[in-house]
């Protein structure tokens, strides 16, 4: 009998210990580094923004500690397979083509597209025939371009403030984004004196739904447990917080 309480003794300190190291292990997450006001490098050289601030947040309410990698956009998909990180908190829209690639948490945040000119372009969203479009590579934007503006000279840049300073530049006719995102540079660059909005604020099926978590196929605990998190901290008001630090409006 003292053998079998010994034995039962032994496996409960296993599992207990087992499921520590589970909760303590540290979660790498990928981001880009260069699409403020969500995610950016400061000039101390640290990662930040709501993305971050996000990924932080939920990594507390997990009790796992965060670790941050950041990779170039276009190749984000491939490092979370190889493992480089386990999960993408980058902004990147749900949407099914992407949907084939990884598994994604509930959406932290939907904000629609946009499509911007230099003031007084008096361009139309419906007729850029012939026009110079920039959009940021293996983006939802560029992938809506590509499908809905067959006539447009598509330009694909490696960030989004490449592609937004050639339109300063007179490089490009209009630049096609994400509307918080352009209309954070914009404020930066001469507000409303300098460039317009062209059209309605643009959804699309294309766009997707929202952004969330991605994470490597398959893992659905994981993609449980930031769903659990994310539930947590809009309800405990950490997310409005958050929000509230870089936005004036609601972006859930």
């Amino acid at each position: 009998m003292k053998k079998i309480v010994l034995a039962l003794a032994t496996l409960g300190v296993a599992l207990t210990s087992g499921a520590y190291a589970q909760s303590a292990k540290t979660l790498r997450l990928g981001t880009e580094g260069a699409y403020p006001p969500f995610n950016f490098i400061d000039k101390d050289g640290k990662v930040k923004g709501f993305d971050i601030d996000i990924g932080n947040a939920l990594c507390a309410e997990m009790k796992r500690k965060c670790e941050w990698v950041t990779q170039d956009w276009d190749g984000i998909i491939p490092a979370l397979k190889a493992k480089k990180f386990d999960a993408i908190i980058a902004s990147m829209s749900i949407n099914e083509k992407r949907k084939e690639q990884v598994d994604f948490s509930d959406r932290y945040y939907f904000t629609p597209g946009m499509m911007v000119a230099r003031k007084g372009s008096g361009l139309k969203q419906n007729a850029l025939s012939g026009k110079t479009v920039g959009v940021q590579v293996e983006t939802i934007h560029a992938q809506f371009m590509e499908a809905r503006y067959k006539d447009v000279t598509l330009k694909q840049y490696k960030t989004q403030e490449e592609a937004n300073l050639d339109l300063a530049n007179g490089r490009l006719d209009v630049v096609m984004a994400d509307s918080a995102v352009v209309d954070e540079w914009i404020k930066a660059n001469g507000g409303s004196a300098k460039f317009e909005r062209i059209g309605d604020f643009i959804r699309d099926p294309i766009l997707g739904n929202g952004a969330g978590i991605a994470v490597r196929k398959g893992e659905k605990d994981l993609v449980d447990a930031f769903n659990k998190a994310l539930a947590a901290v809009k309800a405990n008001g950490t997310y409005t917080k958050i929000n509230n630090k870089y936005f004036d409006f609601d972006i859930r």
